[in-house]
Formats: C-alpha cells, structure tokens, sequence
C-alpha cells in the first residue's frame, strides 16, 4: 500500500556568516545535495521546522537561494510545509502565503490562535498536518487572556488546545522549540536556566512532531518527537556532528518509521592540534582536505609571529586560531585568537554585568536584554 512520506528539514539559517566567512555558496552546495536526496526518496512533503533566514531581515541574496529551492520543490509536485522560527521574521516570512500556497507551498502565517491542518490522503487514509511558528508565552497570552500562561509548555499546550484534532486520524505538528530533554549543540539561542523548555507531554495527540531549533539531530524520548538538525556544521561546538535530512515513513496509525540520508558538506568543519612545524611539513596534510573550515589549536609554547597569516597559505579557510600550552594551561584558560562564537551576546552581557555588579543578572533583567540583543541583531544588516 503507498504510504506516506516526508522528508523532515530545519534550521537552514540561509545567508548565514560564521566567524567572518560566509556560508552562502556551501548552502548553494547544500540544497543541491537535499534536492537530490528528495528525488531518490520520492516524498509526498517537505517539512521546514523554521529558522529559514538567520536573520529576520535576510539579504537579498539569501532570498533568493531560497525562492529558487522553494521553486525547485514546487516544479517536483510536492507539498511543502514550512514555519517560522526565532531567526526569522513571521510577518516577512508568510507574505502572499495564501497565494503561494495553491502551488502546494504553505508558509504558517503570523501566529493569531488559529492553526488549521492541512489535509493530505493516501491509502491509509487522512494526514493532517498543523505549523506552529515560534511563538513565546507572551505571544499566545495576548490571545487567550482568560487562560492562565506563565511558561513556554504552557503558552504551546494552550496554542494545541485550540486546534481542531482528530485523535482517530494521524497527525503531525511541525514548531519550533526547545523540548525538555534535548540536547544543545551549543550554538542555538537558549535562555539561562532553562525557561525556555517545553514539556515533551504537551505533543502527546500528534503521531510526529517536526522539531526545529536545535542544531543537533536526535529523537527527544520518542522516536514521533525528532530534531533533524542543520543541514550544516555552523559552529565548531558541532564540528563531530553527523549532519542529515530526516526520512519520515507514516504507514497506518501508529506505525511510524524515522531514518536518516547522510549530507556530505563542500567543506567540512574540523580541528586541528599540534606544533607549527607538524601543522606546516607538507607530509602531515597533503592529501588531506586542507579548504575545511579549521580552526586551529597550536600547541607551541611560544607565540609564532603571524601565525594565522601563514597558516592560510596552507589552510585558506583557516576560521580560528587559538594556543593551549603551559602558560596557557597555568593561567587556567586557553588563549583564544578571534574565538567568541561559542558565546552568545546574551552570555557575553551577562558575565559583563555579573563582573561589574558582583552579582548575576535577574530573570527580568535576563528577559530585557534578551528582547533587546533579537531587535538589534534582526534589524542588523
């Protein structure tokens, strides 16, 4: 009996930077490989769990290797289904969302209580499929002012409540949050403290739950409740990842398989550690791929002058350099050279104000600078 399948997608963050280099032609490289995964795998549906744009203000350029994967799935027939995340703007993300989605592309629109499922059919019967964007407790209390919302699980299971299911049917959510239990890849945009999770519980009535937000791959207790991940490395912290596209199989009711198509990046990210002279005498690295994204570890007990020039003669995609040697290690710290992409500016904020106040910052105060840092980096060119 023909089944239905979908191939499971997020946190594309197009027209992303990483650590001054941009990613725009390995994301060009990236969508060609999934394009080709798509046709192998013949889908009914393509879900895309948010973070489409790694700004809520894309370049043009990023736009536009969108639009062109989006045209290149419509040319193939399939339904496609795809919602905003915390990197992106809503309101620019569903423009003409109604229009684009009679070519079988459908875009959540702003959030506003009303999720409806989008039906599909095979010889099981009836897929309903229903996009949640990312949306905050605050968002879903100014709705539903009468119902009682102080945390993330409550804002997402007061936001279910209000749809329409039918449990006799299957059905799939698609959103974008952090759930209880996940594990970070230390690159995504988490509160302190954890006030952000989201209980697993609040997804019971769905058969599969199309996650995004956090950048490694991986099932959350269930296998119905699954990360897909980046399609790219896009931090050091997932440099021993195994990036992937998810395979969602929904035969009868309760019969759910999930597997993984391996992606094969046009640079890898990988670290390198030794002593100047090993990282430079050609026998150690011809033949190995030396355009990777690198960052370097030099084990040297002195400085090498212009270390990071010389180095991208050999490695020009050398990203990061950083020493750890005795005086590093008896300092009690690694010296890092252009390395902060493993903190967060909240993180950065935050231990200025614990070092200037002698005291760490309140959750109000957390919350402030939290809604500030996204306005100043989603309306950063």
């Amino acid at each position: 009996m023909r089944f239905m399948k979908f191939i499971h997608l997020s946190d594309l963050h197009l027209g992303k930077n990483v650590n001054g280099f941009s990613m725009t032609e390995d994301q060009k490289y990236i969508l060609i490989k999934i394009l080709n995964v798509i046709d192998e795998e013949e889908p009914d549906g393509v879900l895309i769990a948010g973070d489409v744009y790694d700004k809520s203000i894309p370049s043009v350029e990023a736009v536009k290797l969108f639009d062109d994967f989006l045209s290149r799935l419509a040319k193939r027939g399939l339904q496609v289904f795809i919602i905003s995340g915390n990197h992106d703007s809503p309101e620019r993300l569903s423009f003409a969302a109604d229009l684009i989605g009679q070519s079988g592309i459908h875009i959540s629109q702003v959030y506003n209580g009303k999720v409806r499922a989008i039906p599909l059919t095979d010889e099981y019967g009836q897929v309903n499929v229903y996009m949640l964007p990312f949306i905050k407790p605050v968002h879903v209390r100014n709705i539903f002012p009468e119902e009682n919302i102080e945390s993330y699980t409550d804002g997402i299971r007061t936001a279910i409540s209000h749809m329409d299911i039918d449990e006799k049917q299957r059905n799939i959510i698609l959103t974008h949050q952090f759930v209880t239990g996940a594990q970070c890849a230390g690159s995504e945009e988490i509160l302190v403290g954890g006030s952000d999770n989201v209980s697993a519980a609040v997804f019971d009535r769905f058969d599969y739950v199309a996650l995004g937000h956090i950048h490694k791959a991986q099932q959350v207790g269930e296998e119905r409740i699954r990360y897909c991940g980046t399609p790219l490395k896009y931090s050091f912290s997932e440099a021993k990842h195994h990036k992937s596209v998810s395979i969602v199989e929904l035969k009868e009711k309760g019969n759910l398989e999930v597997r993984t198509v391996n992606l094969v990046p046009r640079h890898d990210m990988r670290e390198l550690v030794g002593t100047y002279e090993e990282l430079t005498n050609r026998k150690n690295y011809e033949g190995t791929a030396v355009e990777d994204y690198l960052r370097i570890t030099l084990t040297d007990e002195e400085d090498i002058l212009d270390a990071m020039a010389k180095l991208r003669i050999i490695y020009p995609n050398l990203m990061l350099l950083r020493y750890d040697n005795m005086r590093t290690r008896e300092n009690s710290m690694t010296t890092q050279v252009q390395d902060t992409e493993n903190k967060t500016p909240l993180e950065l904020l935050q231990e200025f104000y614990e070092l200037q106040n002698n005291q760490p910052m309140g959750e109000e105060q957390t919350a402030f600078c939290t809604e500030l840092i996204e306005k100043i980096w989603g309306n950063k060119s």
